[in-house]
């Protein structure tokens, strides 16, 4: 044995090459495999993906190409790694539920958002699609550096040029060696007003941007599948700091179906959720009775769109059932952000701004490369332009000089010896065809000459001055948004434990509406205009079948809503939690805000800011039971509501208003009759007494308003056929409770049973609405003022034959009202514009 042999060994470290070796293996995977960019946000093989598809000349004007020749050319050009890794970035760039604007225009089976894999390469095919064109606009023109690829036949980009900040617009997620990367979708329009914010500022004002006014232009995440984000909290932090965690929960609501039973439906995932598997654990759940009260779950999924049904036993309160699926299940999932990208080839933690900034410095560059390249083309061209038209003037001694020239070199150099012309001019004068001799050429060649020098000065002046170099970017990037911007899917909606959302909501004037069958939406007071009496009124909303609106008030968007109903219970909920709508949309079922118990309806609102000790609820009921509580005892409401009065089997929860032992109180019957007494006849009792009779009824009668002294000095009382009068309430003389009334409408057939009543003054405008759904709004003091014992004028034209008849009332006051002040007229009868 060769005794040499053991000089040859040489003895190592191990823990030094572990170290070693383990440190160049993570910086690979960081820098050339997991983490993205900041200047194009792309991976590595994304981005030669792209570039090996614009070489195939695969644009989205060209036929698909099969996705096999695609990963073929990127892995022997430009990534040599297994093609299953390569095909698998393609597939996501292509699928629209993982990329919220894709890269790639798939044709064939890509997958779904069940988890299914996409077909096998050889069966599908791609092409760029129309924005990925943006990503790689100008590639040619030097904008970016190019590197050998790994056997240094081919050159690929370092980045491309991107002409929108795809890091941000697109997202990113990867896991490398003791670092990952997580960074949401965000929406096109948002991102890039972000960037135009950014420019607008170092042009126009010569300074930085702040975070705080990118947080006023970009709302959030906007997440491909849609979705609906808790709170701003996360966001803030995420933008601010580059970590943060967002809460997203899917879109769901709740359905009265037909046989008196509710169906949870899911339109909408959070981001990255698989819809099958969500199926399975909510079936697994139901199976080990963690959640009880499903009786049917379907996937009713379509081309239409996402839907999933859940069907819940009739004796269950769906939003308990809703709030279970939200904690055990990916309904609700959290979005932990980290928005880590390499910045000159290192890992960074950055924010919001950061991002944006290094992207605007990577367009700063690619502009300045474009522009450059385009005047360096520009002046050459001019330069051959300069030659030609000097060879024009000097035609006749040019064509006589290469006419005696004994080859083109020796006709060249003479003329470069005459004229004093450039090599590339005599080429070019030598090159010329005889048609250029003509007049109109000539003309052609004068006109390209002075529009090139024009061009030329342009060129020059934007890269002489950085804030025409901006104004470019500022204009090429908007027209990508005007092009490709599109609405956001994902909406951001209320967190019960988010604090700073209050303050970012305005407060402002907003007209709540509801329905019979439990349909409550928002709107702006502009919606409604006052029209005269006798009118047909405008379309309020658009009703489904046997549904109308019966409630209907004003208050601001940051006062409690209180929601009292027939059942003696009550929820609360801050006004601006109440879904915003249009006039005709019918707004959201009530049962998707609270957690109504099975057959329970609203019947009383009222909206108050502060809970005082001085102040009372007074209650009534449809059997003539009244109760005065004060309102201190109802501050604490749960989620799942509070007992605020005990009633008989037969009766029903009707009205409800906030008074101070000042005032009188009016019940008013269908039957035409009233009483008046004074509060203070019912004194203070507990949260859940049962109260004392107010007004002794007739056995086929019922009350159906109550009202105060102190919200008007006249009884305004209107009929089912749209009949009504204003009466003094000095005609009515305060009883003792308990009384019968006495007689304030009179009643016939014309005129129907009365169905509301209101303490209105001159001033005051009411609101009247059929079972149709039609809205009249109608000034006071147009209303006749006529006796206690009559029927009044006509106030709404009412087609009786359709049996179209008034379903309620509703009063509009146009005064201010301290923010400090409870506002007890407001409730589901009178309406006051708080400011």
């Amino acid at each position: 044995m060769d005794e040499n042999i053991f000089d040859k060994v040489q003895e190592v470290d191990l823990q030094k090459t572990m170290e070693t070796s383990y440190i160049d293996y993570a910086m690979s995977v960081i820098a050339a495999r997991a983490l993205p960019d900041v200047r194009d946000g792309l991976k590595p093989v994304q981005r030669r993906i792209l570039y090996a598809m614009i070489e195939l000349n695969n644009g989205p004007d060209k036929p698909h190409r099969k996705c096999a020749r695609i990963v073929g050319d990127t892995m022997g050009k430009y990534h040599p790694h297994g093609d299953s890794s390569i095909y698998g970035a393609l597939v996501n760039l292509a699928q629209e539920w993982s990329t919220r604007y894709p890269l790639v225009d798939g044709h064939g089976n890509f997958g779904s958002v069940d988890g299914d894999g996409a077909a096998a390469m050889r069966y599908t095919e791609a092409r760029l699609s129309k924005i990925s064109m943006e990503m790689l606009s100008d590639i040619n023109k030097n904008t970016v550096d190019f590197i050998p690829n790994f056997d240094e036949t081919e050159k690929e980009p370092t980045v491309l040029p991107a002409r929108f900040p795809n890091l941000l617009v697109n997202g990113t997620s990867g896991i490398a060696v003791g670092m990952a990367t997580n960074i949401p979708p965000h929406n096109l329009c948002e991102i890039i007003n972000a960037v135009v914010k950014i420019i607008d500022n170092m042009v126009e004002e010569d300074r930085k941007t702040t975070i705080e006014e990118l947080l006023s232009v970009v709302k959030g995440p906007d997440f491909p599948t849609g979705a609906m984000i808790l709170g701003t909290r996360g966001i803030e932090q995420a933008y601010r700091t580059g970590r943060g965690k967002i809460r997203v929960r899917a879109v769901t609501d709740i359905e009265a179906m037909p046989n008196g039973k509710n169906r949870i439906v899911v339109t909408e995932l959070p981001y990255m959720v698989n819809k099958a598997r969500l199926i399975e654990k909510i079936a697994e759940l139901h199976r080990d009775k963690k959640i009880d009260g499903i009786t049917e779950l379907r996937d009713e999924s379509d081309r239409q769109g996402m839907r999933i049904c859940i069907e819940l036993r009739r004796d269950v309160n769906a939003n308990v059932i809703l709030n279970q699926l939200y904690k055990h299940t990916q309904l609700q999932d959290t979005f932990g952000v980290i928005m880590l990208a390499l910045v000159n080839n290192e890992p960074k933690v950055m924010n919001l701004l950061e991002m944006l900034e290094e992207y605007l410095r990577h367009q700063e560059d690619v502009v300045r490369r474009r522009t450059q390249y385009d005047l360096n083309k520009a002046e050459e061209r001019a330069h051959i332009l300069e030659g030609l038209l000097i060879a024009l003037d000097h035609i006749d001694e040019v064509i006589k000089i290469i006419r005696s020239s004994k080859n083109v070199q020796i006709a060249k150099e003479r003329l470069i010896e005459s004229y004093q012309l450039t090599e590339t001019q005599a080429q070019a004068i030598v090159d010329m065809r005889l048609r250029a001799l003509t007049g109109l050429e000539r003309e052609k060649l004068e006109n390209e000459y002075a529009e090139l020098m024009k061009k030329i000065d342009e060129l020059k002046a934007i890269l002489a001055d950085k804030k025409k170099l901006l104004g470019v970017i500022k204009e090429e990037i908007l027209l990508i948004r005007d092009k490709y911007g599109d609405e956001r899917r994902t909406s951001i909606g209320f967190d019960e434990y988010d604090l700073s959302m209050e303050d970012l909501i305005p407060k402002e004037n907003t007209v709540i509406t509801m329905t019979k069958l439990g349909y409550i939406k928002r709107m702006t007071v502009d919606n409604f205009k006052s029209q005269n009496r006798g009118g047909k009124g405008i379309r309020g909303m658009q009703t489904i079948d046997e549904d109308y609106i019966e409630d209907l008030f004003m208050t601001t968007t940051h006062h409690y809503v209180m929601f009292f109903t027939n059942k003696g219970r009550v929820y609360r909920l801050k006004a601006y939690e109440i879904p915003e709508s249009g006039r005709t949309a019918r707004g959201t079922a009530i049962v998707n805000l609270l957690q109504l118990l099975p057959e329970e309806k609203i019947t009383a609102v009222i909206a108050m800011r502060e809970f005082e000790e001085d102040k009372y609820l007074f209650m009534a009921t449809k059997n003539g039971i009244v109760k005065k509580t004060s309102v201190t005892e109802y501050q604490n409401i749960r989620k799942t509501g509070l007992q605020a009065i005990s009633l008989r089997e037969d009766d029903e929860l009707i009205e409800v208003k906030v008074t101070d032992k000042q005032k009188d109180i009016f019940l008013v019957t269908k039957n035409g009759l009233c009483i008046r007494f004074d509060e203070n006849d019912v004194r203070p009792t507990g949260r859940t007494s049962m109260g004392v009779i107010g007004m002794n009824l007739s056995y086929d009668d019922e009350v159906i308003g109550m009202q105060l002294n102190t919200q008007g000095k006249y009884l305004l009382l209107v009929s089912e056929y749209g009949l009504g009068k204003r009466t003094s309430t000095d005609e009515f003389s305060v009883q003792r409770r308990g009384g019968k009334g006495v007689k304030c409408y009179k009643i016939t057939e014309k005129t129907g049973n009365v169905v509301g009543v209101k303490a209105v003054d001159e001033e005051n405008e009411i609101m009247l609405i059929t079972t149709e759904g039609i809205i009249i709004r109608i000034m006071c003091n147009q209303i006749s003022e006529i006796g206690r014992i009559t029927s009044g004028v006509k106030l709404m034209d009412i087609d009786q034959t359709k049996d179209v008849k008034v379903a309620s009332i509703a009063k509009v006051r146009d005064r201010e009202i301290p923010e400090t002040e409870v506002v007890e007229e407001l409730d589901k009868e009178n309406a006051d514009n708080i400011e």
